[in-house]
């Protein structure tokens, strides 16, 4: 069954969570939590080690950083700018240690203060479909630098060690006829950055989780995978480069929603005299059983839809704005 059982999710602590819920360990697959009680920031880190535990995750071996904060939707502009310095520390993190392993083995991990590097940050997505517009807009609400370095020095900066910061919003497939990754990788040959940090709307399992969740991953990202239209990925292997991925859920499958609809009528059922018995037996299907069900229930017509909240472009908005204020304040002390 679990073969089956397709979530459709791009959040890696998702992926684990399916497995726990049917009490499945998976080997190579280590999971570690914080909670900051006084900003109310779940903070969990998914480390796929092996490529046994990758096969059964369905994502690559690395390290996947998310962060759950439930205000995320509220414009308070100091909220945000604490989830923006959490976030760019989570950041600095990734960027070091990708460094460090270009370096040689033993050498003390660099710190990102100290170099003088260049990272390309790429706006995944179409601007003009809201859901899928939050990489161009954060590519909007960059302070690039490259231009600026190149023809000034770095000490026109004002910092002694001057990160080159260049940005892309490659589009999509449909407006272009290109592949994203055939962009992207035309521009890293030819600018040759150090980092590439790609940004993108993601799917999610948990319509909680909709534009309050930020996820952080060393292992690039691949464009569309969530909502099922798979393209090359962005990754160190197809570009040749440490790729950071940052993604934002904004839209959830049907199944999804009709899924956790189920879940509520069978605790109605089990608390009904009448109806206690069809509870009962509901109850008796584990989670992929149930995933499965509704996806042959609302199957053909509602099986390929995907909902998003109905303020969406202002949450999209909001939230390119605090990745945005992350990357800035780490790269360029903005």
């Amino acid at each position: 069954m679990l073969e089956k059982y397709s979530v459709r999710t791009d959040l890696a602590l998702e992926e684990k969570e399916r497995f726990e819920s049917d009490n499945v360990e998976i080997a190579g697959v280590v999971l570690e939590e914080e909670y900051d009680e006084e900003r109310e920031m779940r903070i969990t880190k998914v480390l796929i080690e092996t490529e046994n535990g990758a096969k059964s995750m369905g994502k690559p071996v690395g390290a996947y950083l998310t962060l759950e904060a439930p205000n995320l939707a509220v414009p308070d502009e100091d909220y945000h700018r604490e989830i923006s310095e959490k976030l760019a520390d989570y950041i600095r993190m990734l960027v070091e240690n990708k460094c460090a392993e270009k370096g040689e083995k033993g050498e003390e991990t660099p710190k990102l203060e100290d170099m003088d590097i260049s990272v390309l940050v790429v706006g995944l997505g179409n601007r003009q479909v809201t859901p899928d517009a939050l990489g161009p807009y954060v590519a909007d609400n960059l302070c690039v630098t490259r231009h600026i370095v190149k023809e000034y020095g770095k000490y026109a900066m004002g910092m002694e060690h001057a990160k080159l910061v260049s940005a892309i919003v490659p589009g999509v497939m449909g407006q272009t006829g290109m592949e994203t990754m055939e962009i992207v990788k035309g521009i890293v040959e030819e600018t040759k950055p150090d980092v590439v940090v790609a940004i993108d709307a993601l799917a999610a399992r948990n319509s909680k989780r909709l534009n309050r969740t930020i996820q952080v991953a060393d292992t690039g990202i691949h464009p569309g995978s969530g909502v099922g239209n798979h393209r090359n990925g962005l990754t160190e292997e197809s570009l040749g480069v440490p790729v950071i991925g940052i993604g934002v859920p904004t839209v959830v499958d049907a199944a999804t929603i009709v899924n956790d609809t189920m879940e509520n009528l069978i605790d109605a059922l089990e608390t009904s005299n009448v109806l206690k018995g069809v509870g009962d037996v509901l109850r008796t299907y584990n989670n992929a059983e149930k995933y499965e069900l509704v996806k042959e229930l609302i199957s053909p017509h509602l099986n390929g839809m995907f909902v998003t909240p109905k303020d969406e472009d202002e949450l999209v908005k909001q939230i390119s704005y605090t990745i945005s204020e992350a990357l800035n304040m780490l790269f360029t002390n903005a």
